[in-house]
Order: C-alpha cells, then sequence, then structure tokens
C-alpha cells in the first residue's frame, strides 16, 4: 500500500478497509509515514468524515498500538469517568474519591490542560508532593487497596494517539469528532475499565460548541463502548458557563474540598453526585439512580469521601493537610478585583476567553514545555442569571503582579450584563 493512495481514497469520500487504516496508524507510530502526509490524511478526514465501522477500526488500531492495561489483579468491577473538557471543570477531583468511599473501584488515568481547558493532573499537582506519574503497579496497588487513584497515562498506552493528537493541535483537525473520538476511546479501553461515564460538554466553554455536534460526538463514543463490550453512558452538559466559582489550579482543589465537605457550588456538587450515581449502577453498587444518589449523599454528609480524599493525597505522596489548610498550597502574590460597569442581570459568559485569561495569567500553557503557575487563576462572583449592581464585584484576579489590565479587560469582556436571564440547564439530556 501507499499512504498518498490511501490520502486520495480519503480525500473523495472512500471508505477506507481495516488494513488500510491499520497501515498508516502503524506507520505513523513507526516513523514511516511522515507528519506532513498524515497531516494531509487527518485533514481529509475532517472534511469528509469516517463511517462508524471505519471509527470503530481506527479506535482498535490506535488502542492496540501500544500497552494495554491488565487491571484484572483489581477485584470488582472498574468503572471510570471522562469529560471533553471545560472551564473550571474539576469533577474529577471530588468525584473519585466519593465513588471510591461508597465501594466502586475507580481508576482514573487522566490529562493536562489543553488550550482554554484546564487538565486534571494539572490541578492536583497544586498538592505538594503529589504524585500523578504512578507506574502500573503503583496504580493497581492503589486502586486495589483504597478503591482510587488519578494518575498520567503510562509512556506507551495508546502511543499512537499522542502523536496523532500532537499534530492535529497544529493542523486545525482537534474538532474532527471521528478523530476526538477514536482519541478518548483508545486511551480509555487501553487503560483496562469496565465501565465509563463520559461528560461531554456543549457550549461556548466546550469543543463542541453546539448541542448537535456534542451529541453526534457522545453517540459515536457510546457507539464505540458498545463495540468494545463495555458498560457506557454519556451525559450532555453545559459548558456555557465555567462549573463553579474558581478557575485555576490551587483555586479549584480549594472547591473541590468545600463539595467533599459537603458545601461548595450547586452545580459542581449536582454533576459530581449525577455522574457518581451512574457509575455505582455499573458498578453493580445500586441498581436506580435515586438509590445511588442517596448512597453517594450520605458518603458526604457522613465525612468518609472526604476521608477518603486524604487518604488518596497521602498515598500518592501529598500533603494530606492542605484538606483542613487550603492555603498550604500556592497562593497568589496579588488580587485584582473586576467590577461591575452597570447594573443588570449577567446574561452570556464567553466562557472560553475566561479560561484563556487564567492562562494568560500563567494557570495553562500557551505553548508546549510552559511551566504552570499553580496559584493564579479567578474566582467569578456572577454566574448567568444572577444580578449586578453598578460597580459591584464581578470576579477577582488572583496574579503574581499587583495590575493586570489585560487580564481585567479579558475578564469584562467576557462577562455580558443584560436585562434579563435565566441559569442554564446543567444537565441537557443522556445518551445510552
Amino acid at each position: 500500500m501507499r499512504m498518498v493512495d490511501i490520502i486520495q481514497a480519503k480525500r473523495d469520500g472512500q471508505e477506507l478497509t481495516k488494513e488500510q487504516i491499520d497501515f498508516v496508524i502503524d506507520g505513523y507510530t513507526q516513523g514511516t509515514i511522515p507528519d506532513y502526509q498524515m497531516s494531509a490524511w487527518l485533514m481529509a478526514i475532517y472534511f469528509q468524515n469516517m463511517t462508524p465501522l471505519e471509527i470503530s477500526v481506527l479506535t482498535d488500531a490506535m488502542l492496540h498500538s501500544g500497552d494495554v492495561l491488565n487491571l484484572t489483579k483489581i477485584p470488582g468491577i472498574k468503572v471510570d469517568k471522562h469529560s471533553t473538557g471545560g472551564v473550571g471543570d474539576k469533577i474529577s477531583i471530588p468525584l473519585a474519591p466519593l465513588v471510591a468511599a461508597a465501594g466502586a473501584k475507580n481508576p482514573m488515568i487522566s490529562g493536562r490542560g489543553l488550550g482554554h481547558t484546564g487538565g486534571t493532573l494539572d490541578k492536583l499537582e497544586a498538592i505538594p508532593g503529589f504524585n500523578v506519574d504512578l507506574t502500573e503497579e503503583q496504580f493497581i496497588q492503589q486502586v486495589t487497596t483504597i478503591g482510587t487513584a488519578i494518575t498520567s497515562a503510562t509512556g506507551n498506552l495508546a502511543p499512537a494517539d499522542k502523536k496523532i493528537y500532537a499534530l492535529r493541535d497544529v493542523t486545525g483537525t482537534v474538532e474532527a469528532i471521528p478523530l476526538i473520538s477514536s482519541s478518548i476511546m483508545s486511551k480509555k479501553l487501553a487503560s483496562g475499565t469496565d465501565g465509563l461515564v463520559l461528560d461531554v460538554k456543549t457550549g461556548n466553554g466546550a469543543f463542541m460548541k453546539t448541542e448537535a455536534r456534542a451529541t453526534e460526538l457522545a453517540e459515536a463514543l457510546v457507539r464505540i463502548g458498545h463495540q468494545a463490550g463495555i458498560k457506557i453512558v454519556a451525559l450532555l452538559t453545559d459548558m456555557s458557563q465555567p462549573l463553579g466559582y474558581a478557575i485555576g489550579n490551587a483555586l479549584e482543589i480549594a472547591e473541590s474540598i468545600d463539595v467533599l465537605k459537603n458545601k461548595g457550588p450547586a452545580d459542581v456538587r449536582e454533576l459530581t453526585l449525577t455522574l457518581g450515581a451512574h457509575m455505582l449502577i455499573q458498578a453493580e453498587i445500586a441498581e436506580d439512580l435515586p438509590t445511588a444518589r442517596r448512597i453517594l449523599e450520605n458518603r458526604l454528609a457522613d465525612g468518609s469521601a472526604l476521608a477518603k480524599f486524604k487518604e488518596m493525597i497521602t498515598a500518592q505522596g501529598g500533603d494530606a493537610s492542605i484538606v483542613d489548610h487550603p492555603t498550604k498550597m500556592p497562593q497568589a502574590n496579588h488580587t485584582i478585583p473586576v467590577l461591575a460597569p452597570k447594573a443588570g442581570v449577567v446574561d452570556r459568559m464567553a466562557t472560553d476567553r475566561l479560561g484563556v485569561a487564567s492562562m494568560i495569567l500563567g494557570g495553562g500553557r500557551q505553548k508546549k514545555g510552559d511551566v504552570v503557575d499553580h496559584a493564579v487563576g479567578l474566582v467569578l462572583h456572577k454566574k448567568i442569571g444572577d444580578k449586578v449592581a453598578h460597580g459591584e464585584l464581578l470576579a477577582t484576579i488572583y496574579a503574581e503582579e499587583p495590575a493586570r489590565p489585560d487580564v481585567v479587560d479579558m475578564v469584562l469582556a467576557a462577562i455580558h450584563i443584560g436585562d434579563n436571564a435565566t441559569a442554564p440547564k446543567l444537565i441537557h439530556h443522556i445518551i445510552q
């Protein structure tokens, strides 16, 4: 086979065979297919799409491009959760210890921030000493003993995806649904999970801006999961405003601790409980959602979820005293108020721009190799539907400099004040 023929076939809208797709993935992983040809193939997929069969074959090829974790040593049903990414999306942090406290085995392989979206691993590294690079043996042992662990992917887990993802990020092909779905599911299937709950974001802070596109992605992900024989469900959830109030690494850890203390923002708490309830059903701990939710609410109320978080932090080398003393995490040198320019009601937010504002402060990476500042970020004081008076505090910027007029302007431009609005619905619908 020749790569140029495969590029032309997909360019012309033809369905590729398993042999052709395997040839591409194996060749690119081994370095025999150059970036420029792979870029052309990815762009052809972006414009011509792929059939469900092609997506399934692509996922399988990427899955078997490297190691596949064997989690059979961990007793019971293993369940995981994946989010397609958003601003202020800290859900994995309270969710993992909560479902573990309810008796589920939760091996969670997470990622770092991408563009305007934050990453779970970056947030956890705000905890002094926390190790996000567990070996496979450490990972399995920790999940077996305490029920959960959050770690990065091993060096050879779905290596084809790592190479392709880096290329997609610089060739304008990130949003292609066949490429997103195969990327997500190859990593999740390689991680050895038995059940997967997907949090597919939709709105201006998500990669899928419209509900139609988010639904298409969710359906593709669920289809791949069914074909692979795992339990899977997808929830379409809102990202037309940030989740919670905190945006930034240490700030989001502190907000996650509030949730585990049975407090915290209503939307973060609600989404954590809803996703967790689906995980308990997959783990066969509860038969229905109301029962599963009651179990989780009890684990928050009796303090066992918070205790499990402390246990997880200690197991991964971190300082668990931050749970009671969050100021032990990195703290910004300065706080800068952002005041409302007029009275009214917050009626919409440019959520992605708020994520970019945190990134510009140092809370994320503008280019590969940037060092993340775990202290900086934003805390919102108003969300969509909230009334605001002229001069009232809209947000607080946490920065290393005493003045950041560029970020103040960005935040002001991202929070629109109108005459009336209602808070958006958090959970749009569920795809089984």
